[in-house]
Parts: C-alpha cells; structure tokens; sequence
C-alpha cells in the first residue's frame, strides 16, 4: 500500500488539509502548551497528558508487573502533567484481556505503588508534583470482555462479530443479554473499585464510556427494555447512578470521563489490497450512538452534546473524547499508516480521521465550556502533531491534548519540548502498529504479548516482537 505521510514541512501538511476538505489549526507557539490549568479543584502545570491505554503487562490476577512499572515510572518522569492511567478492570469478568489491570482487595497496594512510583518520578525529573495528576479509567469491558461476551442490547452488526467463548462462533440469537439486575450489581461494582482507587491514592477516576465497552454500548441500546436503554435518559441511568452515588461518598474524588461521541459501523477487509469496507448493513441503523441513523458516514452529535452538558451537570471535572472501536473499526479510533495484523488498509486518508477527531472533540468542547475536554488523534501527525496540539489550544478548540501510543516510544515527549522546542525524531511513533501487533498476539503463556514500541524500545519489546513474529509464523 502507498504511503500517506509524506509531508517535509508544515505548510505540506497545512496544504494538504485543505485540499481534504478541513484546514488544520496549526502554531508554531508551542508556549500555549505549557500553561497551567484549573481540572476542578486542583491545577495541572501543562496542557499535555498521556491517553489512557489498555494495558497488557500485569499478572492474570490484574496485579501490575515489572513491564507496568516500568511504563508508569517513565510517564511519570517524562513531562505529562495529566497521567490518565490505563483502563483498569472493575472485575475479573469485565477484563479485556487476560493481563488488563484489576482493581481488588489483593491487587490495590501494588496498584497505589504504580501510582506512587509514577508520582515519585515526576517529582525527581520535574521538582515538583503538587500539579501534577495521575488517575485511573475504571472499566467493565462488556461485549469485549475476554472471559465472555456480556451485551446490554441485541447488535446486528456487532453480533456477528462477537465471539462465544465456549463455542468459538459468533453469538447465537438467544445469546442472554444483561438484565437489569446485573447491570445494578455492576453499579456496585463500579462503586467498590471506585473507593479502592480512593484508597490507592489516585487523583480522579475516569468511568470508561467509549470503544463499544459496557457504558458505551449502553448510550447507543435504543431498542433495549426497562429502566436502561431507549430514551436517552434511561440509556444514561447507569452512569449518572455511578456519578451520583461516587460524589456522595468520596465528595472530594474528581471524576473524568472517556466517551464515545461518535460510533460508526464495523469494516472489515476486502479484495487483493484489504481495504476496509463496512459490512452489510441496512437503516436506520439501531445501535450507532452519535451516528446518523440514516448514514453512517455522518455524525450526529445531538445526542452526545447533550450528554456532555448533563455529564456536567452530574459533576464530571474532564471528558475525553474519543469514537470508533478499535477491532471493529480501528480507523476511527486511531488513523495510522498501516492497520494492526488483524485489521484492515484504511477506506480514507488518515488525515481525514485526524480532521474528525478534532472536529467533533472541539464541538463538545464548545458545548461544555466550562470544564476540561481532551482531544486524540494527534500520533499519525507524527512531527507535527505539537503544532496542532498548540494551534487546537491557542483557537480555544480544545484545552487539553492526549497522546496515546505515541508515548510508548517518546515518554519524555513533554521535557523534551520544553527543552529543546521540538520531539525527538528518533523516538517518534510512525504509526506502523507494532505496539498493537504485539497485543494481538495471544499464544502467550499468560495470554498475551506485553505491549510497547520494538522499533524504539528495542532492548525490552524486540525480544517480545521476535517471539509474537515466529507465533504468527507457525499460525499462518
């Protein structure tokens, strides 16, 4: 396949923006990047954080291990003032993969370490950590759990891509679907693990809404029964249950939120270059929150600007926004020059997916004034993704900006802007989907392949990146 990212200076990249369609905020004033910023009662020292993950490094009991601090302990050291920790299970059954990170009993003195070695290492690289932030995203994975599927609404179009774990094929049509019964035991599950993390000493706890995940499958469960699906309060119930009943106990905890605002419908590969292609669908479409029932290439954001100003209301210090999900259609979560092994070539120029994320993260933002929104999409900007980070924020288009996997290579992206006034070329992601290869390898004693960077982590992740190619190899 042909290479998008070809651009020499930025004035390329500003050029071929609008010839898509959509000019770029783009500054070479990277000083806006560093200013501080009120998140509820507590300031943060600059505009940058690193995008909550899902990891794949702990032990199958959700403890974090060696490769876990390792990562938070460069986090910490490199910069970011907003440390949005990885996605963190509430249960063993909520869990995305075999070594995801969950909060219990046993595990959260090793979880309140993590956080306290990623604090103690801004500290000793950045003097001081009285503004800086380190949080957790608690999720239950629903549909994606690895132990097995738990819906909250019939999908026609994610259904036959859901795999029963005890038969191997696609969900049959009486697979169960959650009762309203559980999902109030999950409730409380969300509370339990909320006063854990209280307990292990994060700063705000992020209630995980996007990539189709349990919450997220809930906002678009129209044609769900009862007190959660339907009218789009009910379809919230559960989240503003969980809000209200954490503001009560712990009145102190800053909330945070990563939401969906625009779903999309699933692609998958076709013809002699595999280029994505949506499956057969038909509308209006049921379930595709924040997407025009009418076509799905169109978002729809009255339904989730509507959220975003009752997510306020609730008492939500900061949202993130994201869309897409990443095994059904990875191109909207998070454009890159080549697709993962289990993926597919993107239908659109990546830049279009960039355009889309600030676009829609922007509107929310000038929805909710008020309080924090994050941005992402920035990483396939590879060298210029600082200079629409600072013209997204010198705009007032957004007020904070996420880095995702691109920090698995660059950690230290944050010093080292503020020190030399540009990235590291040699650390940054090319967005080539080593990192996520490297998770979608499951022959693996413990499930899976730990995560991170082999082309620029070489000594840790290369061995690891040899071991998944001859798995792969032997599978083929």
């Amino acid at each position: 396949m042909a290479r998008y990212f070809k651009y020499k200076s930025l004035d390329d990249l500003a050029q071929d923006a609008t010839r898509l369609g959509e000019p770029l905020a783009l500054s070479e004033d990277f000083s806006v990047l560093f200013q501080p910023l009120e998140i509820g009662h507590r300031t943060v020292g600059n505009r940058l954080a690193i995008q909550p993950m899902e990891g794949c490094d702990g032990t199958p009991d959700g403890f974090p291990d060696e490769l876990t601090f390792r990562r938070y302990q460069r986090f910490g050291a490199g910069g970011a003032k907003l440390i949005w920790g990885e996605a963190t299970a509430i249960s063993d059954e909520g869990r995305m993969n075999p070594r995801q990170l969950w909060i219990h009993d046993g595990s959260v003195s090793d979880i309140s370490r993590m956080l306290a070695e990623c604090r103690n290492a801004h500290q000793q690289v950045n003097d001081s950590a009285d503004d800086f932030l380190i949080g957790l995203q608690l999720t239950h994975s629903g549909r994606f759990s690895c132990r097995y599927p738990q819906i909250v609404v019939r999908d026609p179009l994610l259904d036959p891509l859901t795999i029963d774990k005890k038969t191997g094929q696609p969900i049959s049509a009486d697979y169960p679907v959650l009762s309203d019964d559980d999902l109030k035991r999950i409730e409380d599950q969300y509370l339990a693990a909320a006063k854990l993390a209280n307990q292990a000493g994060v700063d705000f706890i992020d209630l995980k809404q996007c990539h189709r995940y349990l919450l997220s499958e809930l906002l678009g469960a129209k044609h769900r029964p009862g007190d959660y699906g339907g009218s789009l309060e009910n379809r919230t119930r559960l989240i503003r249950n969980i809000i209200g009943r954490i503001r009560s106990e712990f009145p102190q905890m800053l909330i945070a939120t990563r939401m969906n605002v625009y779903d999309g419908i699933p692609f998958r590969g076709q013809g002699e270059d595999f280029i994505g292609q949506p499956v057969p669908h038909s509308y209006p479409l049921q379930t595709a929150f924040g997407t025009d029932p009418e076509d799905y290439r169109q978002e729809d954001l009255t339904e989730p600007l509507q959220v975003a100003k009752w997510l306020r209301e609730w008492g939500v210090h900061l949202i993130n926004v994201s869309m897409g999900n990443p095994y059904a259609n990875p191109h909207l979560v998070r454009p890159a020059e080549f697709p993962p092994v289990d993926g597919y070539h993107a239908p659109e120029h990546p830049l279009i997916g960039v355009q889309r994320h600030f676009r829609l993260a922007a509107e929310i933002q000038k929805a909710v004034p008020d309080i924090p929104v994050m941005g992402s999409g920035y990483s396939w900007l590879q060298d210029y993704a600082m200079h629409a980070a600072a013209g997204n924020i010198e705009t007032g288009r957004i007020q904070l900006i996420g880095m995702g996997r691109a920090t698995l290579s660059h950690p230290d992206f944050v010093n080292t802007l503020r020190e030399t006034g540009e990235m590291n070329r040699k650390k940054i992601c090319r967005t080539f989907s080593y990192c996520t290869n490297l998770m979608r390898t499951k022959d693996h004693p413990l499930g899976q392949y730990a995560t991170g960077c082999p082309p620029f982590d070489k000594d840790v992740y290369g061995p690891l990146w040899k071991d998944a190619q001859a798995v792969r190899a032997k599978s083929e």
